[in-house]
């Protein structure tokens, strides 16, 4: 198979045959490299040793080599730029976006951070100094400070020649912003719309007012909200002055919108996340960040133990009510994650608002009644074909109905609530819910039966 063939696809065999090529044929690497994607190249890395990995990135233009360095896991990157040297690296690092760089150096360990920010330009190490000074999840924090502007006072044809001098560094030049000397935003036009316009007409009578933008404060899931609400593919950012800093691209809102619902699955799994962690995060510090979690649901399942514990002599007197246990520990807390997960969703994503809140809960309590009711008519005539007892089937079945009508609203009310509260809604994890669920499915369990069947 000759280097450069698309056919080869999985990242296994890519990384044997530019291991193979770094070894016997620099030309042939040559010409591979030229048709390979920088995206791609990534991929294979981890199939390269380290010697292999700086040659390519010293065989390929500095551009190229900071979209690979960007897309490589961090704990490559140290080593990488250590062996590709000082000069190399600078390179690299000034042809990298300036957001793309900040993004990388914030990801790694503070010395290497500084040595990193040593080396390179005075005027690229203060934008990065800069970008890094925002939080990391808002909008500054993802910025790049990359974008195309002109004066408001420029013509048609004065606006094109003034892009042609200042635009070439543009991360996007799709938007082109207008600023008065304050560097004030002011307006938004297109390309398109500029090089259809008259060339001697103002950029006034171009430009769109009322620039939708955001603080450089904003959470980056509102950042994200934003583009996706108006089909944006560049947002711009201001200060409190209403001057423009830079602008948020769509592939970092991609990037936001695949970091934030990690971090929600992580949460509504139990687990709290581990955004802004050294890249190396050892074993026992991912147990430490767990352990409060599980071993606090530990004592909730404690506590369904013990209501258990204080219906003993329900359990002693009709030890049939042990084989429905599990379904009504179970279904329930099924029901609610469901309906958290629901939530949290809509929460996330903008589709559930603060004045929607008493509809949200109405409409998974609807579902919560007829998941139950089915649910709760299975079991109940499970329950009295395998024991041929109707009022065990009655307990059994109304526990599991009424025990999944309030998980479904708990499931619903407790992010909305915590939300309100301004806490990020997935705190609200399925574990906790599961476990809470475990304790009212069983009070409502055995204070039936002992109503019921025990009287």
């Amino acid at each position: 198979m000759m280097p450069g063939d698309r056919s080869i696809e999985r990242k296994g065999d890519r990384g044997i045959l530019l291991g193979d090529l770094a070894k016997k044929s620099p030309e042939k690497l040559q010409e591979y490299l030229k048709k390979l994607h920088p995206s791609d190249l990534a991929e294979a890395f981890p199939a390269l040793n380290l010697a292999q990995r700086v040659k390519i990135l010293r065989s390929i233009e500095p551009e190229d080599a900071a979209r690979v360095i960007f897309d490589l896991d961090r704990e490559m990157v140290v080593p990488l730029l250590e062996g590709l040297g000082r000069q190399r690296t600078a390179k690299i690092l000034e042809g990298m976006p300036g957001d793309d760089a900040a993004d990388l150096l914030g990801e790694l360990p503070r010395g290497e951070k500084e040595k990193l920010l040593g080396i390179i330009a005075a005027a690229e190490a203060r934008e990065i100094r800069m970008l890094l000074a925002y939080g990391t999840e808002t909008a500054g924090g993802i910025m790049t400070t990359e974008y195309a502007a002109v004066q408001k006072d420029l013509t048609g044809r004065q606006a094109i020649q003034a892009l042609r001098e200042t635009a070439r560094e543009a991360e996007i030049i799709y938007y082109v912003y207008v600023v008065n000397q304050n560097n004030q935003l002011i307006g938004v036009f297109s390309l398109r719309e500029l090089i259809i316009a008259d060339p001697e007409a103002p950029v006034e009578l171009i430009m769109h007012t009322g620039v939708i933008s955001v603080n450089v404060r904003t959470d980056q899931e509102e950042v994200a909200r934003q583009v996706a609400k108006y089909d944006f593919l560049a947002i711009p950012v201001i200060n409190d002055d209403h001057e423009l800093l830079g602008i948020v691209t769509i592939d970092d809102i991609l990037d936001v919108i695949e970091e934030e619902a990690t971090e929600d699955i992580m949460r509504l799994s139990g687990n709290i996340d581990l955004e802004g962690e050294e890249y190396e995060v050892r074993t026992w510090r991912r147990a430490a960040k767990r352990l409060p979690w599980l071993v606090g649901l530990l004592f909730g399942g404690l506590m369904a133990g013990n209501v258990i514990n204080f219906f003993s002599g329900a359990l002693e007197t009709m030890t049939i009510l042990a084989f429905f246990i599990h379904i009504l520990a179970g279904g329930p807390g099924n029901a609610a994650t469901q309906s958290l997960a629901v939530v949290v969703r809509g929460l996330a994503t903008g589709e559930v608002g603060s004045e929607d809140v008493l509809k949200v809960i109405w409409r998974e309590t609807r579902v919560g009644v007829l998941i139950g009711l089915v649910s709760g008519v299975v079991m109940a005539v499970t329950a009295y074909i395998w024991q041929g007892i109707p009022l065990l089937g009655l307990v059994v079945g109304l526990s599991l109905a009424v025990s999944i009508v309030i998980a479904t609203l708990l499931g619903s009310f407790i992010p909305l609530i915590i939300h309100r509260l301004g806490i990020d809604p997935a705190l609200a994890s399925g574990p906790f819910i599961t476990t809470l669920m475990d304790i009212t499915s069983m009070l409502i369990y055995f204070s039936l039966a002992s109503s019921i069947l025990l009287r």
